[in-house]
Parts: structure tokens; C-alpha cells; sequence
């Protein structure tokens, strides 16, 4: 089934036509989350997002290590399904579109089956090159779609937004259907759905237990929580912040993304690749936390619109952190746990998509900066802002402090892991012997990442 050999470019294509679709939704879900909650928008949006990211964080890790038994593909139908399955709702009732977004993050966790994707059809040293593409891919589709969105709003209504919305959605799924190959290896299956899968396997919070006993991936995971914790907060109200408080009209919101996501592209595609082979995995993850860092203080302290394009430049170079995080995970992972890994990853992003936009939310609420009314387009970038003795941003002001947590807790990771030293000197005794040793016994006492058949 499907076109070709397994490549990275196939989940570059799911990713893309993916947040392609929900990148058109920018302005007419701006004026949907307006419509549908007059009073605390932001406080709302959080909530909203709250109960889909806590639901993405007990799944991930289920989902992916499913699909480390049963294969990617199946998976990655489901995942992408899930998560736009909300999309033709937004005209139908807007009721039913919100509580479907909430529901939908127990499957809306297509990063971890794609980055474990990835790490079945890469080598090693190839898989920063193409995570790095990946993460790309994903800025790339929202460098077009919203001002294709906000044009078509304009001109013909939110109607045909949504529909075309959902025709990408559509294709997507047929994609997958059709031309997306099954990337895990047929000996790394089981015979048929029907295997026995144990619940130490599909418990979600087993693999979160045996983070605790690895030294490798316990700061990693704090650091990913504390990093994406203010960054899913800043996604979810940012849009409605430069509207509200910084005074852009729709089509400056559009070219803002536009020249932020091309910006993240170069950032993720020439120059991740040459930080990486000149400072190394774990210096480039600091640089990209040092980046953030100065992009969210930028953005709580500035108040005109200059300020605010200023900061998405370096916005776009802080973009090189998480792949440069995914790949220090999956280099150090098993083969038959790269789905595992990346599913305690893409979990806690999800539950900082839940966290993150609740506590934007409510410092917003506290410190009375509320979407009233919705103001008129306008592309002066004349400030709008109600209160003008209190800080523009705060809520990014307290994202730079968590960051500046995560720089701290990033100092502690090892560069490299004791288990993918000894697996690179014992591939041959462990390829042997893999088949023949239960692992199942030994999991609970076995950190994550450890290479169990030596």
C-alpha cells in the first residue's frame, strides 16, 4: 500500500496540508471565539484549549506506543482525522465546534507519529536534517493559509473558508489513505491486529513513570513543559492580543505570520543544520531557549507595532529548539521505542496546549486585558490598548521567567547517553539477542532509554 518507499517527505505532505487547513481558519475563528464569548474571550480560548491539551497529554504516549506495535500509518489516519474533524462544524454550531476541539485532543497528536515516522526512515545522522524539515514544513503552512483565509473571509464570507478548509482537510486524509506507505518494518508487527497488547503497554502513565529513572530524558521532558508551557499560551491569544492591545487589522496579522513562518523556515532548515554540526545538539537547544527568552520579554514589553515585528524575527530563530530536542530524544531511543519517546514528548506539549493557554488566559483576566468589542481592520498599527499604565504583555513577561527555568534545567542534559554509547558497540549482540529476551518483565525497572537486550 501506498506510493513509493517510506521517505520523510510523506510526512512532510500530512503535516502540511494539515495545518494548512486550520491556518485558513485564523480570522474566522477570531471572529467565531468573539461571537461565541462576548465576555473573558481569552479566559475562554484557554479553557477550551485546556481540556483538548490535557486529553493530548494522557493519549500521546498510548498512541504512540500503539503505533510502535501496530504500524504508523493507522495511526496517522486516525490522528489527522481527529483533529480536523472539528473543522466543518464552525458554521454548523459553533457550540458543537468548540466542545469538539476539547474532545478531539485524545487523538490530536500527529507530531509524535510523525516524528516517529521520521525515525523509521532516517538514519542516525540524518534525522536532525529531517526533523528540522518537519518542523519547517509545519511554519511553511501557516505562511500562506491565513492570508489566503483572510482574503477569502473578506471577499466571500466565512462560509467558503470553512468548506475549503475542509476540502484540504479531506485530502489529507485521502493521502494517507492512498499514498502513504507503512514506514515500520514488517518484523516489528505483530501478525494481526488481534495481538495481545498488555496494559503495562498501553497504560499512559507507565512510560511517564520510567521518565523519572532515566538521566537523560527527565530534563528533557522538564525542559520541553517548561519551554512550550508560555509558547502554547502565546499561540492561543497571540493573534487576538496583536488585534486587541497592539491595534493590527487582519491583513497585518496575515503578513505577520507570513513573515514570521518564512523567517522559521531558513531558521529551521540552513541554520539548524549548521549549528548543529558546529555547537552541537545540546548548545542548540540552549541557543533556541536563549532566542525565546529575548522574543517573549520583547513582546511583554513592547507596545508598537514595530516592537512586535522585531520580536517575531527572533521569534523565528527560537523555532530551532524543538526539533533540535526531538532529535537528542530519538537518537538516544530504541528503534522499537522511537513511537514511545516521541509520544512522552508530543504529551507534554499537549498538556502545555492545555496549561499554557488557561494561565495566558487568566493572567490576561487578572490584569483586566479583555477582547470587549472587535475592534475595526485597521493596518495603521495605531495602539488600541484600554489601560496604558499597566505593561502591554504580561503574561509574556511571566512566559520569560518559566523559560528562563527550562535554560536553567537544559544545562543538566548529558550530550550524550550512556545506552546509545554502549548500543553503538554492541548492535550486532543486540540484534541477536532481541528476539529471544522477554522485555515486558523488565520494564518497570528499567529506565526508558536503556538498551534492555544488552
Amino acid at each position: 500500500q501506498g506510493i513509493g518507499r517510506p521517505s520523510v517527505y510523506h510526512a512532510v505532505v500530512v503535516i502540511f496540508l494539515e495545518f494548512f487547513a486550520w491556518g485558513l481558519l485564523t480570522t474566522p475563528m477570531l471572529t467565531v471565539l468573539h461571537e461565541t464569548f462576548s465576555h473573558h474571550t481569552f479566559l475562554m480560548n484557554g479553557l477550551i484549549q485546556g481540556v483538548k491539551g490535557f486529553l493530548s497529554f494522557l493519549s500521546a504516549p498510548l498512541i504512540g506506543a500503539l503505533s510502535d506495535a501496530w504500524g504508523r500509518k493507522s495511526f496517522l489516519l486516525l490522528t489527522v482525522f481527529f483533529t480536523c474533524a472539528p473543522i466543518p462544524l464552525m458554521r454548523v454550531s459553533p457550540w458543537w465546534y468548540f466542545a469538539m476541539i476539547s474532545v478531539s485532543g485524545i487523538f490530536s497528536v500527529t507530531f509524535s507519529v510523525i516524528f516517529a515516522y521520521v525515525a523509521d526512515v532516517t538514519q542516525e545522522h540524518e534525522r536532525i536534517t529531517a526533523y528540522g524539515l518537519v518542523s519547517a514544513t509545519f511554519a511553511a503552512s501557516l505562511v500562506t493559509s491565513p492570508a489566503i483565509g483572510a482574503y477569502l473571509s473578506a471577499s466571500y464570507g466565512d462560509n467558503l473558508v470553512v468548506l475549503v478548509a475542509t476540502l484540504v482537510a479531506v485530502a489529507d486524509i485521502c493521502f494517507i489513505l492512498l499514498a502513504v506507505p507503512e514506514s515500520l518494518p514488517e518484523k516489528m508487527r505483530p501478525a494481526s491486529w488481534g495481538a495481545p497488547i498488555s496494559w503495562e503497554q498501553a497504560d499512559p502513565f507507565a512510560s511517564l513513570k520510567k521518565v523519572r529513572k532515566d538521566s537523560t530524558v527527565l530534563p528533557i521532558c522538564i525542559t520541553v513543559f517548561l519551554s512550550y508551557l508560555p509558547e502554547a499560551g502565546q499561540y492561543s491569544s497571540f493573534f487576538l492580543y496583536l488585534r486587541q492591545i497592539i491595534g493590527f487589522g487582519s491583513t497585518s496579522i496575515a503578513a505577520f505570520i507570513a513573515v514570521v513562518g518564512i523567517l522559521s523556515i531558513i531558521a529551521q532548515t540552513v541554520f539548524l543544520s549548521i549549528l548543529m554540526r558546529s555547537i552541537g545538539n545540546k548548545n542548540t537547544v540552549l541557543l533556541g531557549l536563549g532566542f525565546q527568552i529575548l522574543q517573549l520579554a520583547w513582546y511583554g514589553f513592547g507596545s508598537q507595532s514595530w516592537m512586535m515585528w522585531a520580536a517575531g524575527a527572533v521569534a523565528a530563530m527560537s523555532s530551532i529548539t524543538f526539533p533540535a530536542i526531538s532529535a537528542l530524544v530519538s537518537r538516544n531511543a530504541e528503534s522499537d521505542q522511537q513511537g514511545v519517546v516521541q509520544g512522552i514528548i508530543t504529551g507534554i506539549r499537549g498538556l502545555c496546549n492545555g496549561l499554557g493557554p488557561a494561565l495566558y488566559g487568566f493572567i490576561f483576566f487578572l490584569f483586566h486585558v479583555e477582547l470587549n468589542e472587535l475592534p475595526p481592520d485597521q493596518s495603521s498599527g495605531k495602539k488600541a490598548m484600554q489601560d496604558p499604565t499597566i505593561i502591554p504583555g504580561p503574561p509574556f513577561l511571566v512566559g520569560a521567567c518559566i523559560v528562563l527555568l527550562a535554560f536553567l534545567v537544559a544545562l543538566f542534559i548529558p550530550e550524550h547517553s550512556k545506552a546509545s554509547s554502549i548500543r553503538k558497540h554492541s548492535n550486532s549482540i543486540s540484534s541477536t539477542l532481541s528476539n529471544n529476551l522477554d522485555r515486558s518483565s523488565e520494564e518497570d525497572i528499567e529506565p526508558l532509554l536503556q538498551d534492555s537486550s544488552v
